[in-house]
């Protein structure tokens, strides 16, 4: 679980989002969806767009247009937390950060309850099999 978290950091400290991406993500996401998606940070939006790569390329979810929706939303509700907030999460925990979920939910739900509600979920334990399917890939 270590290099994964070194990899979060390295990604949070150098790398930058591209925006040639949105051309993508706007085919995937309506317009509400994607301001939502426009405001979250470098960080969520490269992990975000990463996921949604893998769901896409997953036998099972590519198929489900709401998993493409999740994985490029479902880390709405962090905010713009610093890197030292995330460590602490890891760490000791965070409630604001360990909330994300709920966040993410209350911004959706009036945009989209479907996904809103898989949002909620996406940290819960003893899903339904693609929200299983869905959490390993957002664990990589």
């Amino acid at each position: 679980m270590i290099v994964p978290r070194i990899k979060q950091g390295l990604t949070y400290i150098f790398c930058k989002y591209n925006n040639k991406n949105d051309e993508v993500v706007k085919i995937i996401l309506n317009k509400d969806e994607f301001k939502i998606f426009k405001k979250m940070s470098e960080y969520d939006k490269i992990h975000s767009f990463n996921l949604y790569k893998r769901v896409k390329h997953n036998k099972v979810l590519k198929k489900d247009p709401l998993y493409l929706k999740l994985a490029l939303l479902h880390d709405c509700g962090k905010e713009n937390y610093s890197l030292i907030r995330r460590i602490k999460k890891v760490l000791i925990g965070d409630k604001k950060l360990e909330n994300h979920s709920e966040l993410s939910y209350e911004k959706l739900k009036n945009i989209n309850l479907d996904l809103a509600k898989k949002a909620r979920e996406h940290h819960m334990e003893n899903l339904n099999f693609k929200m299983e399917i869905f959490k390993k890939l957002d664990n990589k």
